[in-house]
């Protein structure tokens, strides 16, 4: 943690939790239906995302340039090897 992050210690709007209040916590999936369906679920690509997850080992230097350049660094890279491969000549194996 950096030394110039304050930490709130009372916040009246968010209270730390009691072990009463986790004792009697329900999980989402017993909330009402009505208030469930306010939340959905939305974790993972979104619908109809092309992309797909890789393990991809690249040079330290092409990763701290594109992480320099702040946030949707990953996407950034996507866009240049996009542009990298519209602009090459085809492979001859790609167009048997």
């Amino acid at each position: 943690m950096s030394d110039n992050f304050a930490v709130p210690t009372d916040d009246i709007d968010n209270p730390e939790w009691s072990k009463k209040d986790f004792a009697s916590a329900k999980p989402g999936y017993d909330m009402p239906d009505h208030l469930r369906n306010a939340f959905p679920n939305t974790r993972g690509r979104p619908v109809g995302s092309n992309k797909t997850l890789i393990s991809l080992r690249l040079d330290l230097d092409i990763i701290e340039h594109f992480r320099a350049s702040g946030t949707g660094w990953q996407s950034r890279i996507n866009a240049v090897l996009k542009q990298a491969v519209k602009s090459e000549a085809p492979s001859p194996r790609l167009a048997e």
